[in-house]
């Protein structure tokens, strides 16, 4: 049975304004179970590089349900913490025979 691994989702939430009128947030971790983490083929990464101008490490299986927003959002896992980037890509729930159905592209962070 495939299975994945619990990670850290920061999730950003606005508490006030900067001097100039800029949001301010406040990040706060939320364990999400059930991740795949895949690792990007040769192709993947130069077609980033190119297009993007970010060089992805990971692509990350998001689990059915899952209602998080993993747009732009800091992730860690592995020890590390990484950056998605690009927008999620979402299959249809029901068409799809195993537990994930979201795709989001990860890079290293800080």
């Amino acid at each position: 049975m495939i299975r994945g691994i619990t990670i850290l989702l920061y999730e950003k939430r606005q508490t006030g304004t900067d001097a100039f009128h800029a949001p301010i947030y406040e990040e706060t971790p939320i364990e999400v179970p059930n991740v795949l983490v895949g690792e990007p083929s040769a192709e993947d990464i130069v077609n980033e590089m190119q297009l993007y101008g970010k060089r992805i490490a990971y692509t990350l299986a998001i689990p059915k349900g899952d209602t998080h927003d993993w747009n732009d959002a800091t992730v860690e896992f592995f020890g590390q913490k990484w950056r998605t980037y690009g927008g999620v890509t979402q299959g249809i729930e029901a068409m799809i025979p195993l537990s994930w159905n979201k795709k989001v592209k990860v890079e290293r962070y800080g």
